[in-house]
């Protein structure tokens, strides 16, 4: 069995991603909302959009704006394959600049994955 982890820069690619992995045979994926430190570090500095008495929403950045931190398993290589086959049609070549980063672990073992 193997962990996919996929943190997708872009949110609007989402839901096309999402419907590829299924078209491969993924049954499941869990999605989180997540930032890097590349836009922590950005946003450091002053805000110049804060508003002069903030509520403490205002230092939260908006859900739409933050990557999509993407997680499911499959059972062997030819799944694995499957699915990076799909993440590539849907996304485009995770190489490029600002499209994500994929990683591919094995799972030692599992619990609650297999549903009696």
């Amino acid at each position: 069995m193997y962990l996919i982890l996929l943190v997708l820069n872009d949110p609007d690619r989402l839901e096309d991603l999402l419907i590829a992995w299924e078209e491969k045979g993924v049954q499941g994926a869990t999605v989180l909302f997540s930032t890097g430190l590349g836009r922590i570090r950005q946003l450091a500095g002053w805000r110049d959009d804060m508003p002069l008495i903030p509520s403490l929403s205002d230092f939260y950045e908006v859900p739409e704006n933050m990557n999509r931190t993407i997680f499911t398993t499959v059972k062997d290589e030819a799944e694995v394959e499957a699915v990076l086959a799909a993440t590539k049609s849907a996304i485009g070549d995770l190489d490029d600049q600002g499209i994500g980063l994929l990683l591919v672990l094995p799972v030692a073992k599992a619990y609650g994955v297999n549903k009696k």
